[in-house]
């Protein structure tokens, strides 16, 4: 009987030990996480997470670059991945608010990425709200806490030059491509 309760203790421990050494997909893009950065990752661990690359924080109030918390992830060779926007100035309990996603190697489970077209949302998401501004639209997916922008020069001409008019996801064209992929936490 101890040979049996043994056995099926190693096998449960195997199981659980293989189940937990997953692999996180770097580039990975779901509704709490992008790669190993998820929604309640402290300001103060990103370098960790990002020890590869090159993290550059700006702090609010400089007189040239504005008034934001914003933190740059870039590649070593110097491609720009992400820019995080954190929730207050760099302490031990600042978050990360929104992320930038910049380069298309991040995606979704269901592919998307800057790279991608509104086709790609439509067959893949419900959209939830579409807002227009002087020179974009804003299309919301709440469904993965994202929200895209797509050139008003992407839309029909009858489209481009009103802020106020309301635009519905059958006037976009399938071919419009992404301008700008933001996630929100």
């Amino acid at each position: 009987m101890n040979k049996i309760a043994f056995a099926t203790a190693i096998t449960i421990f195997t199981l659980s030990a293989t189940s937990c050494s997953k692999k996180t997909d770097p580039f990975e893009i779901g509704t709490d996480h992008i790669g190993n950065l998820k929604q309640t990752t402290k300001v103060n661990e990103i370098e960790t997470i990002f020890n590869n690359d090159s993290v550059v924080k700006r702090i609010a109030g400089d007189e040239f670059i504005g008034t934001s918390n914003e933190i740059n992830v870039f590649e070593k060779g110097g491609k720009h991945l992400l820019a995080l926007e954190a929730s207050e100035e760099f302490d031990s309990t600042a978050t990360i608010t929104s992320i930038q996603v910049i380069d298309p190697r991040f995606k979704t489970t269901k592919g998307l990425s800057v790279k991608s077209t509104f086709k790609d949302i439509k067959d893949n998401y419900k959209i939830s709200k579409i807002s227009s501004t002087f020179s974009n639209i804003v299309i919301d997916i709440k469904e993965i806490n994202a929200f895209v922008s797509i050139s008003k020069k992407e839309l029909p001409s009858e489209l481009r030059y009103d802020s106020n008019v309301q635009i519905e996801a059958a006037q976009i064209p399938d071919t419009a491509k992404i301008s700008y992929f933001w996630l929100y936490w």
